[in-house]
Order: C-alpha cells, then sequence, then structure tokens
C-alpha cells in the first residue's frame, strides 16, 4: 500500500506542478475545473448518490456554476477573493460539526443538504486556484500552497507514527493524532521560511509574523478539510471517496485538505497585500 502511494505520488506531485508552471490561465481553469468535476462525481456518492446519472447531474451542475464565476467575476476584481470569504465561513462550520461529531448530526440524513456543501468546497477550491494563478509571482504562490499541504501531509504522518499517542478526533478518523497536527504545521512553517528567505527578500518584522500565521492557518484548516471528508465517509459506511489513484483512494481523498487550505491562503496573503 505503502509502495503504491508512493508511486501515485510521484505521477500526481509533477503533473499538478506541470499545471501551474506551463498552462495559460485558461488553460489552468479547465484543468482545475476538471479536478473539481471528479471531486463532485465522488462528493455525489458520498453524500448517498449511487446512480451515475444522478452523479452526472451533480458534476454538470458543479461545471455550471464554474462556468456562471467564470463569466459573472472579473478575477481582478477584489470580488473575487473577497468570495473566498464564503467558503472560509462553511470551512468555520465545518470545524464545528467534525469537533461535535457524533452530536447534532441530525442534518447527515440529508442527502440534498450535505450535496449543498459542494458549492462551498468546490467552488472555493477552483476560484482560489484560478485568483492565484492570475497574480504577480503566481507560479511561487501555488506552489507553496502546494508545498504547504504536501509538506504538513508528510510531517503530520512521520510525526503521528513517532509521538502519535493522543488522539485528534477518533469518533471521525481515528488515525489522526496531535502529535501529527504540530508534526505538520513544523514542517510547514519551515517550508514558508525557506520559500521567503530564497523567494521573498525584504519582508518586514510583521510580514514574517504574517507568514507564520499563514502557515499554521492553512494546516489546521486543511486538517479540517481531511477530517470533514472522513465524517462523510463514515457516515456513508466506506472508505475512500473512489478507486481511481492507487493506494490514494479517490481524487477527493488527495484534495480535501487542498478544498479547505486554499480560501485560506487566498485571504490571508490577499490581506499581506493590502494592508
Amino acid at each position: 500500500m505503502l509502495l503504491q502511494r508512493i508511486l501515485t505520488a510521484i505521477v500526481l506531485a509533477p503533473l499538478m506542478l506541470a499545471g501551474i508552471f506551463w498552462l495559460p490561465d485558461a488553460g489552468f481553469r479547465v484543468f482545475i475545473a476538471l479536478i473539481a468535476l471528479i471531486g463532485a462525481w465522488e462528493w455525489s456518492n458520498l453524500v448517498g448518490y449511487k446512480k451515475s446519472i444522478s452523479r452526472l447531474g451533480v458534476a454538470a451542475g458543479v461545471a455550471a456554476l464554474l462556468v456562471v464565476l467564470h463569466l459573472i467575476v472579473d478575477v481582478h476584481s477584489l470580488a473575487w477573493p473577497l468570495i473566498s470569504l464564503v467558503p472560509l465561513v462553511w470551512w468555520l462550520f465545518a470545524s464545528v460539526v467534525v469537533i461535535s461529531y457524533p452530536k447534532r448530526i441530525e442534518w447527515l440524513s440529508s442527502r440534498k443538504l450535505k450535496l449543498s456543501t459542494l458549492v462551498p468546497v468546490l467552488g472555493g477550491f477552483w476560484m482560489g486556484l484560478v485568483w492565484l494563478k492570475n497574480q504577480d509571482q503566481s507560479a511561487l504562490l501555488l506552489t507553496w500552497l502546494m508545498l504547504l499541504v504536501w509538506g504538513a501531509d508528510i510531517g503530520a504522518y512521520f510525526a503521528g507514527r513517532a509521538f502519535g499517542n493522543r488522539k485528534l478526533a477518533p469518533k471521525v478518523s481515528p488515525g489522526k493524532t496531535w502529535a501529527g497536527v504540530y508534526g505538520g504545521m513544523a514542517a510547514s512553517m519551515l517550508i514558508s521560511v525557506c520559500i521567503a528567505f530564497f523567494f521573498l527578500p525584504g519582508f518586514s518584522l510583521k510580514g514574517w509574523l504574517w507568514l507564520l500565521l499563514i502557515s499554521a492557518a492553512v494546516v489546521a484548516i486543511s486538517v479540517i478539510g481531511d477530517l470533514f471528508e472522513s465524517l462523510l465517509k463514515r457516515n456513508r459506511g466506506i472508505k475512500d471517496s473512489s478507486a481511481l489513484l492507487p493506494g490514494h483512494g479517490g481524487v477527493l481523498d488527495r484534495i480535501d485538505s487542498l478544498c479547505a487550505a486554499t480560501p485560506v491562503f487566498v485571504l490571508l496573503w490577499f490581506v499581506l497585500m493590502v494592508v
């Protein structure tokens, strides 16, 4: 299983980086939209839609949402990053859901209500990455975000194995530990320090502190993204969102943390740039 995960990661990571560095804006929008549509297909299964026609309908609905966002919101306007407040509010609510589980889970019986969470989850994911693609130093920002999420995952894995006695959310995901969270946060902060030192010279003390805040916030909310998907899988009685990626499960199992981390990264970077 570990070998499968490593081999799949060796393929997926360069593919994502190739999209970041080589695709123009239009191609990148389509590339991320395709990832979101696969995620929508899998999410529809998580919330209880089993028929292919229903799941295709969900994916088509997400495609329509992305087209509308593309047409009516100017990526260079303030509205684009500020819309990220919507998914951020959703992820804050999701953190309450995860923390309180299995209490107050009546809403989990409603497929339509669970399905509606697709809008902030995948909409925020797509909008955030597209906005970053249109910023100065876009390749650096996008790579930085990916490294934060990937680094947190790797740091959490090794710290959890070495020191993971205290469980984070045993009723949602028994494998997650507080040591893993701290290890992931330390790894991500180290990544941010290295990026700022080599590629963002001239930062003030306030800038450095803000970078560390970005790192900590991204890791914290990415954990919620992972745990919320785990909650849906537990409620649905399945282990993975699909079997598309050997050793990793489905696309959602790879982007759940990124879906949560992206709007937070966008908003905090936006604030750093305008303040």
